[in-house]
């Protein structure tokens, strides 16, 4: 069994900053890709950032410049630090894994959500 535990959410106010956190711990070999997703109400599910065992990061274009991703390998743990926030940025922001289990099954893991509101 894996869990993703995410922490950090909050409301701020436009220009202000927030810092999200998640953790993942269980029957987990490797974790493969790290990831924060959003979703805005009434809108699909959009990739915000990842990062690959090795440190590739991958961004969307709405987070380059603003948001950074981060990944704690010994801990399991990934965080993005949200910087410059938009009212547009408001949404739940999901934890993402791509992860080998110990049982050496591939999966991918969503965290519980945590909700960002950037007010103006």
């Amino acid at each position: 069994q894996v869990q993703l535990v995410e922490s950090g959410g909050g409301l701020v106010q436009a220009g202000g900053s927030l810092r999200l956190s998640c953790a993942a711990s269980g029957s987990i070999f490797s974790i493969n890709v790290m990831g924060w997703y959003r979703q805005a109400p009434g809108k699909q599910r959009e990739l915000v950032a990842s990062i690959t065992k090795s440190g590739r990061l991958n961004y969307a274009d709405s987070a380059k410049g603003r948001f950074t991703i981060s990944r704690d390998n010994a801990k399991n743990t990934v965080r993005l630090q949200m910087n410059s926030l938009k009212p547009e940025d408001t949404a739940i922001y999901y934890c993402n894994c791509d992860l080998v289990s110990s049982e050496y099954r591939v999966n991918i893991y969503w965290g519980q959500g945590t909700q960002v509101t950037v007010s103006t």
